[in-house]
Parts: structure tokens; sequence; C-alpha cells
């Protein structure tokens, strides 16, 4: 195959439709509107679990497309919406874009809506920007959202809201957001855009009946609208396909030996490394060797924003279109003059601006040269080298702007091979890193398929700073910390809880009911509280069998993080333990302090809440008691990091709310095994007894709560004391059977220390690409429902609907307890080799598409 038909197949010019390899393979059928396979293509997932992934032809991420198509589409998207409003109402509208996939379109929906103020999620934490929202992408591999505009008022309007997403499918995560926001900036009306509406029949009535539980408009706009049809045994087929089709690198002895490498996979008669000669536009489907990589000066103007990350207002584009001729000019004198085939690649949440450059450039050069634009991407997709399949290659490369969630791979789609002369990189500044310019960084991949790469910059935009907001009204003196017998049966010097008591409030849900309102998003998880689990009296011997064998070994990394703590953060800390996983290991903490040092530390638990930040007014009583610098928050373990991600983002949010610096977002925990922190004594996943109870071994304290008809905004959030589970506590005796051990393991903890202390300890978040993968590979597409680690897989167990447990081949008697709750609720536990966790949980995704069984249909409970 020719490269000009190999690049003609990518933007459907050949006549063949580039889903029809996966069609006939596994019997998938689009069904609606004819315009679907023009806009949609078919490919799968680089996992073994997962049956297909709609790929758009126009939307510019994967396809590389003319920039006046995949532009065009948006703002006829945008004219649609003005129409449906009417002008008057559109001039008060804002529209609001999803990372990474819609940045770009949402954009141009506001240019096709007029005047319309601009801003999308982003996934990057901007420091110095506090958060005006966030939330979770049900579907999605990658991390929570976040909203930073730099006016909040742009979100507190009471004109029409429009939100845009790539493609409208089961409405989970738009419906979401608009419930987020109406509850905190309530309005008339909401336009919900997407390229396709693909919703199933069962969740095409949930727009009006969402309208009317909210009480107001939502209108939806789509191009096109269709359904995905999948016949039975679709899973396992994809399955088969994905195992015989993933080959080894195209051109092993030209490629870093490294994982990230270009791949691509073909039929089985075809040769893997074979390359054809040179198609008519006089490039190569791959250089002969490496390109050149020279740098463009844009002249971006300073006073335009990259984005819309923090808002993107009608005179930022008004002074954009002024300067969009010039910057073309710039990049069309860069260009090799026999250019003739070029590619605009932009970058992750960075589409708009590449998109109207690589427009602007089309304007400018005529016919003379054929411009492309498509963008990088977080998304892994399987590469298959056949007319009828829509991601025909793919080039791999590590992330290169230091991102919040850890290292890991990016992938650029259908540009090695497609005869391109020339590609212009455009990046953000944030992004110009050595990791972009190192030998298997994105710029080499480029050079090594391309003849000539140019390299753009685009000034990443942080919002100027502003001053320091007064602190919100609050009564002078805010509560003195409950502390036991009254509150938790802890003794009273043992810990004081910042927390309101609300022991005499019904909280408690069952399991099933409180899943299903999280999981629609009737609810949030801190909004109630699981029946408490009573064991049984086989499951409290393995309790006790489990403290009698770890006693020591908890012993161990209660003194090597406590060491740390005092050698390298203060050595007079506030212990201040994330209730109520940490609290135990806060007190273990307070008494190894006592026990080698004498001292007697402050120690006090306070709320954290996934979504929702910490306990602000738990931090003001801090900051007015003790000194920031010396807080060290403690945690029982790290899963996959959400909390460490958390506390951080609440902190950053809190100095520019309140002024008040300090404080440490660095979590001190006694087992890392998601190696998310600096600070930890072990990073081995081992059952950490006080992970197999409830409240009966966390001082009969409640899970904390957050409900807005509870906690007023100068209260602490709420937990409750279960004081009639004394007969039950095991509690004192969890805390004296570690502390116990202390002296015999003394010896053990300074030599453990000392290897801590001189060891590269710099996180590597392998626990949360192991969640991503994860979630991926067992088709649920959402990391909240994955939950690693024998501490969180317990935690399933006991509050949440399992799904199954996925087990290390050869797990001991660490999961011996997770097996009897297994056994006891039905769930399965599978057995997996080279499991980074002991094991892993698995919440039951009953509404996602990956609630699935192995016939492809629905799974209920």
């Amino acid at each position: 195959m020719t490269e000009r038909a190999h690049a003609a197949h990518a933007e459907g010019e050949t006549g063949v439709w580039s889903g029809s390899w996966v069609a006939e393979r596994l019997g998938v059928e689009l069904a609606g509107d004819e315009a679907l396979t023009g806009l949609l293509g078919l490919a799968l997932r680089r996992n073994p679990k997962r049956a297909h992934l709609l790929v758009s032809n126009v939307l510019g991420k994967h396809v590389p497309q003319a920039p006046s198509v995949v532009y065009g589409h948006g703002v006829a998207l945008g004219r649609r919406v003005r129409e449906l409003l009417g002008a008057e109402a559109a001039e008060g509208a804002v529209v609001l874009g999803y990372a990474e996939t819609a940045t770009g379109l949402g954009h141009s929906v506001a240019d096709g809506l007029g005047s319309a103020p601009y801003l999308h999620s982003t996934r990057r934490a901007v420091a110095g920007v506090a958060r005006a929202g966030g939330f979770e992408e049900s579907h999605s591999h990658a991390t929570s959202h976040l909203l930073l505009p730099q006016d909040p008022a742009l979100l507190a309007g009471d004109g029409p809201m429009v939100l845009v997403d790539d493609e409208f499918s089961t409405g989970n995560t738009v419906l979401n957001t608009i419930r987020a926001l109406h509850d905190r900036y309530p309005r008339k009306r909401y336009v919900v855009v997407a390229l396709v509406d693909m919703r199933s029949p069962a969740d095409a009535g949930r727009l009006d009946a969402f309208a009317g539980e909210i009480g107001a408009r939502v209108d939806l706009v789509t191009t096109a609208s269709g359904t995905v049809r999948l016949p039975p045994g679709v899973l396992e087929k994809g399955q088969e396909l994905v195992a015989r089709y993933e080959a080894p690198p195209v051109d092993p002895a030209t490629e870093p030996t490294t994982e990230a490498t270009t791949e691509r996979t073909t039929e089985a008669t075809s040769e893997a490394t074979s390359e054809p000669a040179s198609g008519p536009t006089g490039g190569s489907r791959r250089a002969a060797s490496p390109g050149s990589v020279e740098r463009v000066d844009l002249r971006w103007p300073h006073d335009v924003p990259d984005g819309g990350r923090h808002g993107f207002t009608a005179a930022d584009r008004d002074r954009l279109e002024s300067a969009l001729p010039g910057m073309a000019a710039r990049i069309a004198d860069a260009l090799p003059a026999r250019a003739r085939r070029v590619l605009v690649l932009g970058f992750e949440e960075l589409m708009y601006a590449p998109l109207r450059l690589a427009q602007a450039l089309e304007q400018a050069v005529g016919g003379e040269v054929d411009v492309r634009y498509s963008t990088t991407t977080r998304s892994p997709v399987l590469a298959v080298d056949d007319p009828g399949y829509a991601i025909r290659t793919r080039l791999v490369f590590p992330a290169h702007d230091d991102p919040a969630d850890g290292p890991g791979e990016r992938y650029a789609y259908n540009v090695a091979g497609a005869g391109f002369d020339a590609v212009i990189a455009v990046v953000d500044s944030a992004a110009d890193t050595p990791a972009l310019h190192a030998p298997d960084g994105l710029a080499a991949r480029l050079a090594a398929h391309v003849p000539h790469v140019l390299l753009a910059v685009v000034p990443s935009y942080v919002p100027p700073a502003s001053p320091v907001p007064q602190a919100p009204e609050r009564p002078p003196m805010l509560p003195e910390p409950l502390r036991g017998p009254a509150f938790s049966s802890y003794a009273p010097d043992e810990v004081g809880w910042l927390l309101q008591d609300l022991s005499d409030v019904t909280l408690e849900a069952p399991t099933e009911e409180r899943e299903e309102a999280i999981q629609s998003g009737g609810a949030h998880y801190a909004e109630s509280l699981p029946v408490e689990y009573q064991p049984s009296e086989q499951y409290q011997e393995l309790f006790h069998a489990a403290l009698d064998s770890s006693a020591a070994r908890l012993a161990r990394a209660v003194g090597a993080v406590t060491e740390v703590v005092l050698t390298e953060r203060s050595p007079r800390p506030v212990l201040v333990s994330l209730a109520r996983a940490g609290t135990p290991v806060g007190v273990l903490m307070r008494r190894w302090a006592r026990f080698r040092h004498g001292l007697d530390l402050p120690h006090y638990a306070v709320s954290i809440v996934r979504g929702r930040g910490i306990d602000a007014n738990a931090l003001r009583w801090l900051a007015d008691h003790h000194d920031p610098a010396d807080v060290v928050f403690v945690d029982g373990w790290t899963g996959k990091g959400a909390i460490t991600r958390e506390l951080a983002a609440a902190l950053r949010d809190f100095e520019a709310s309140d002024g008040v610096t300090g404080f440490d977002p660095e979590i001190a925990v006694l087992a890392d095994p998601g190696s998310c922190v600096r600070t930890y004594g072990t990073r081995d996943d081992f059952l950490i007894p006080s992970a197999c109870l409830n409240s009966t071994v966390s001082g009969l304290i409640s899970r904390t709560v957050l409900r807005a008809d509870l906690v007023g905004p100068h209260d602490f959030h709420g937990a409750k004391f279960y004081s009639e589970l004394a007969g039950a506590d095991l509690s004192p005796a969890f805390l004296d059977a570690v502390s116990a051990r202390f002296p015999d393991v003394t010896e053990s903890v300074d030599a453990h220390v000392k290897e801590l202390l001189s060891a590269d300890r710099t996180p590597t978040w392998e626990g949360w690409a192991a969640v991503e993968r994860i979630s991926e590979e067992y088709g649920i597409h959402d990391v909240n429902l994955v939950k690693p680690g024998v501490g969180e897989t317990t935690r399933v167990m006991l509050r949440r609907v399992p799904w199954k447990v996925l087990a290390r081949a050869g797990a001991g008697a660490d999961l011996d307890h997770v097996r009897l709750l297994a056994e006891q609720r039905g769930v399965p536990v599978e057995e997996v080799a080279d499991l980074p966790y002991t094991c892993v949980g698995l919440i039951h995704p009953q509404y996602t598409r990956g609630a699935t069984g192995a016939d492809g249909k629905a799974v209920t409970l």
C-alpha cells in the first residue's frame, strides 16, 4: 500500500469504511443516521476485555483531518445552538468543554455561538489557581477533571450553560457535571452538544427525566445519532483479535530498546517489517534517517491565553484572530520548499491553538500544500495496518509535561507512514521539557518518521496573581476537639477529633442502595454511611490470627515512618491523621515517639473527602493552635494515590482562600504499595489488621460525613460514635498488640531507617498506572471502581458492592480474610500473574458499560 493510499484511508477517502475491519470480525454494527460511518470508524483498545472503540474522523484527535473540516463541524454546532437559544439568550451563554478530547471542539462551538466565554476542564493542576469545581469521568482511563477559571464568576451566571463533549453515550459524565454545578449555580437552561449521540435505547429517556429532576430545561444538539449493536460473545472475539494482531515494533533494528516504541500490527499474511517505496508526495512511510528538528518562533501574543483552561473571552478571541495570519506566515516560511503534505500536531488538551494555527496555515498556503491536523493523546489504542481499520500506526513516547498523576505513555496515531513531509508539533511551554527532546521523546519519534519536524511553543497561560482574599467570616472560636471516652474509645490524650458528633443522626443505608446512588450520581459517598459490618466468629478469629502474625511487622513499619518524620519533617511534629483509616496509625506513631524519644506529640484526626477536599475549618483550627509547618498528615496506606492528590489540591485551595501557608501536602503512611509518597514505613502490600474491620478497630468512630443539611459553613465535618458496639471493640487490643512489639524491633527499625534515608524514595505512581491498566483490561473504565491493595480490597468487601477480587498468584495468609469475605458474599476471586499488589478489589460497575458478563449482556444485582 502506498503512503498516499494510507493517508487517504486514515481520513476516510478511499471508499473503505474505517470501521469495517472491526465490524466484520466482531459483528459490531453502527445503526442510525447515514452520516455515522463518515463520522466514525472503529478500533480496539489494547486490552483483552473491551470490544471496540469509536474513533472520530472529524475531531482531529486520532485521525489527521483537514483543519477546516474539524473547525467547521464545531462552528456549525455552535450556530445551531445559537438558533436554538435565540440571539438574546445566546449572548448570556457560557460554554464548558471536556478534557482532553473535546477541548478544541468546545472552543469551536463557542466561536460558532458568538461572543460566549469558554472554559474547559483540565487534568493539569496549576499552582496558585483555586478550583471552582471538579468531577470524575465515569468511563475514562485518566484522572479527575478540574475546573480552574481565572474568574469564578464565569460559572456563576444565570444564562444558559452549553456543555460540549465529542460523544454522548450513557450521558453519565455530562449529567453528573450539570447536577454538581446546578447545586452551586442553578440555571434555567442547559444545552448538551456532541458530534454524535450514541445512547442506547435504555439511556435515551434519561435526559428528560433528569431535566424534570433538577427543574431546568436540558436540550441536546448533535451532528448525527445512532447506537452500537454488540452481538453475543463480542468480548471473547475481541480478546482473540487483540492476542492475534498485537505484534512487535516495525523495525527493531532502528528503534531504541524500550517499551516506548512505534507499534504497528498487520494482517497475518502481511510482512510486519516491510516498508513500501515513497509515494507521489515525495515523502516516505519511514524516513531513511532521522529528520531534522527545528524551532519556529510563533510570536504568540502575550495577552492571549493558550486555550480555555482558565477561561477564554470574546476579547481573547478577537486578539487571536488578528494574530493568526502572521503566525501562519511564519510557519509557512519555515516549511521546506518541497513540502506538499504537512501535519500540525497538537498536544493532549492543547487542541484549539494548534487547530486555529493549522486552519490559518491552510488558508495561507492555498492548494499548494495539503495541511492536516491531529493531536497527541493519553488513550492507548491497538494499531492495525488495514484499509478498514481506523488506527493504522501509533507512535509511543513518554509524557513530557510532568503530569500530576505521574509518568506514563502518550501516543500519536496515524502519523507514522502517512506520507507527511513535515510535522509542526505545537506544545505549550509547560510541556517543552527535557522529556520532549529525549532520545525516546516525541520530537525524536516524529523525526524517525518525518523528514522535517518544526517545534512551535505556545506560552502556557497562568492567571496573574491576585491579592489574597480575606478569610471567610466565621465564629471567633472553633470548637475544641472531641475526645474519648465521650467520643471514641481511645484515651483522651491519644487523639483529638476535629469533627462534630452526629451520633444521634440516622445516616446508615443498605450497601446496594448506597452503591446505586453513588454510581448514578444521585449522591456522594460521604453523604451517608454503610451499615456497620458485624464480623462472624470465624472472621474475628482470622483478625486475631493476622494480628498475632503481623504485629512485629507493623511495629517495624510504625517505627520506621515515625523516625523518618522526626528526621526529615520536624523534631516535634503535630500528627494529623486522616480519619478514619489514618487514626490508628497516628496513635501508634505517637506511642513510638514516646517509647523511643520521650516525646508527647499532639495528635488530631481530620476529615478529607474525595472530590470535596479536606475540612477547611479543621485546617483553620490547626493554624490557630500550631505552626502549619510542623503539621504532618498521616494515613494508613496508599492505594492508587487519590487521597494524596486530593490533599495537595485542597491545601492549594486553602492557601488561596485563607492566605495560610506552610501546610505540607506530603502524607506519611504506614505502607505505600502504590508508590505515591516519599514518607512511609514500607512499600510492601501486606495485611494491616486495622483494615479488616470498620469502627471496631478505629475507636468506634464511623467514616466521616459531609452533607449540606448537617455540616454548615462554620462546622467541622461529622462522624458517629458507635458506643453501642463497645462489647465488640478491638481498638485498644490492636494498638496494645503492636505497641508491645516496639522493644523487639528497635534494632531492625534503626537499620531500616538508614536504608530509607539513603534511598531514592521518589514516588513512581506505579499504583495509579496499574489501576488504569486494570480498569481498561476489565472493561470498567472508571478508576474509582478499582481499589488496589489489601486494605482497599477489604474496604470494598465491607462497604461496597464487590464484583470480583484479583489476587496475586501465590498470595498467602494475608488474603485469608479477603477470601472468607468473598465466600460469604459470593464474590469470585481470580488469581492473576504479575499483579503489582497482593490483591485488587473491583467494585461492581453496575452503571457503566463495563457491567457485562461473559455474554456481553448487562449484569444486574
